[in-house]
């Protein structure tokens, strides 16, 4: 169970993943020890997953991101969603219980490689439909 103290440390972890211990003590009024001590339970219990940098895909090159919904034939919603998930442009994926049953978000050097990325999908066995939605501006990348 997470307490008060458990939940800034991860609001402020999710906000900045370079805080650093000090930062993180002085902002509850903790030791670095007892944060140290904290974030050990958090990671150990899968709380805390990873740290991550957020980047600017553009900015990598990657000038076309889609946020693709994907319909499977019965029976094969787990595989191919496994499959999907280790693609490279992949960089998120969902199971979902919405319009689509996997939901990705793919980045591509430009338009030529998103057709082909789509395609691709598209051809795999058990796909059913491919749904691709051009992100036109990112509002938000962080939680």
């Amino acid at each position: 169970m997470l307490d008060e103290r458990d939940m800034t440390i991860v609001s402020i972890l999710m906000r900045n993943a370079r805080a650093t211990l000090r930062e993180i003590a002085g902002a509850l009024g903790m030791t670095d020890v007892a944060v140290r001590k904290r974030l050990q339970r958090l990671e150990r219990d899968r709380i805390i997953l990873g740290y991550t940098a957020v980047v600017d895909p553009r900015a990598l090159g990657y000038s076309v991101i889609s946020l693709t919904g994907v319909d499977t034939e019965p029976g094969d919603l787990l595989r191919v969603a496994r499959e999907l998930a280790t693609r490279e442009y992949v960089k998120s994926a969902w199971i979902t219980a919405g319009d689509h049953e996997i939901m990705l978000e793919i980045w591509a050097k430009d338009e030529a490689e998103m057709d082909e990325i789509i395609r691709e999908i598209s051809e795999m066995e058990g796909v059913k439909r491919v749904c691709p939605a051009v992100v036109t501006e990112r509002l938000k990348s962080r939680c």
